[in-house]
């Protein structure tokens, strides 16, 4: 193992109730393996990431109701390519050689996977965006 792949997952999270078992998909297993404990090291560069696109849409976000922002993050990760790509780019960053290599095999359900958990991971953290920042 490289000093590069050996720091990777020295520095992720151990994540107890992430579940692996025999008859999983390879799609399963990659989600509770690598894209968990990612998602979870990289939450506060995705929440800050998130805010920043809130602010560069002029704080639209803060005059809408508790389930209209809910549907602000889905519809702003999935519709804006340049969010979702910079998104992504945090989390494959993290990859080791050998993750990046199984990813590419099947990116675009890896891809569908990795927003929804990342979706669900800024819905679940709503509060973060509470009050209008300062602009």
């Amino acid at each position: 193992m490289n000093e590069r792949t050996s720091n990777l997952l020295a520095a992720r999270p151990v994540l107890v109730n992430a579940r692996v078992f025999q008859d999983m998909s390879a799609e399963e297993r990659f989600q509770n393996v690598t894209l968990r404990p990612i998602i979870k090291l990289q939450n506060d560069l995705l929440l800050h990431a998130f805010q920043n696109y809130i602010r560069k849409r002029k704080n639209v976000f803060y005059g809408l109701s508790l389930d209209e922002r809910m549907d602000y993050i889905m519809q702003g990760i999935q519709k804006d390519i340049k969010l979702r790509n910079s998104l992504k780019g945090m989390i494959l960053g993290q990859f080791t050689i050998e993750e990046y290599n199984i990813y590419t095999q099947n990116s675009s359900a890896l891809n569908k996977r990795m927003m929804q958990m990342v979706i669900k991971r800024l819905q679940d953290q709503i509060q973060f965006f509470g009050a209008k920042m300062a602009i």
